[in-house]
């Protein structure tokens, strides 16, 4: 899947991972759903980008998204199946998107198109916790994103080029959470174009 540099929609890169979704992003046990918003805060504005609901598994996989856009249209839906997930869109062919497991805490995550077309596909790196090291694009621009931790919480983001200079770093700062430890509102600003975000969660637990 594509990697995003500034709109990781809840890291919704990992939607087709067989690694724990819940585990990836850091979210505690017993998540079943959860709605993100995301929000332009810069030039001291505040308006809606996209809008994602998510319904987990028991074991903490992604079951269902849809993502809208901040009118209410619908971007995407995703569905995991047994042995892939698929990605629909409103305005062209759906992705079907594969995950196979390799040595060192790796995955590579490849989407295709019906008729066998590759779309995207990147490589994801996981910490022995099972959230995410780095993630590397394997078919477009060859980006890696390398994530950062700080106190169990993700704190820093670097995006470097094929020739590992630095293309953007985001700053990343939890402002509140809730008893479960799911960080309810967050904060995300590019060092290099001054780009903030806000990322507002509200989860349901079981």
């Amino acid at each position: 899947m594509r990697v995003l540099y500034f709109s990781f929609v809840f890291l919704a890169l990992t939607s087709c991972a067989t690694k724990k979704y819940t585990k990836a992003n850091l979210l505690p046990d017993g998540i079943k759903s959860a709605t993100e918003e995301v929000y332009d805060t810069s030039n001291n504005q505040k308006k809606l980008v996209q809008k994602k609901e998510l319904i987990f598994t028991k074991n903490g996989r992604i079951k269902y998204s849809k993502t809208f856009d901040s009118n209410g249209n619908l971007l995407q839906e995703t569905e995991k199946k047994l042995w892939f997930t698929v990605e629909r869109y409103p305005d062209k062919d759906p992705y079907y998107c594969k995950t196979r497991w390799k040595p060192d805490q790796r995955e590579r995550i490849s989407c295709y198109t019906k008729k066998r077309y590759k779309q995207n596909e990147s490589i994801y790196h996981y910490n022995k916790n099972g959230s995410i090291d780095k993630i590397t694009d394997n078919f477009e621009t060859f980006n890696t994103s390398q994530f950062h931790y700080s106190d169990n919480q993700l704190s820093r983001i670097v995006v470097t080029g094929k020739d590992n200079k630095i293309i953007d770093e985001l700053a990343i700062n939890c402002i509140e959470k809730d008893k479960k430890g799911t960080c309810l509102k967050e904060t995300r600003t590019s060092s290099k174009t001054d780009k903030k975000q806000e990322i507002l969660i509200s989860p349901e637990y079981d």
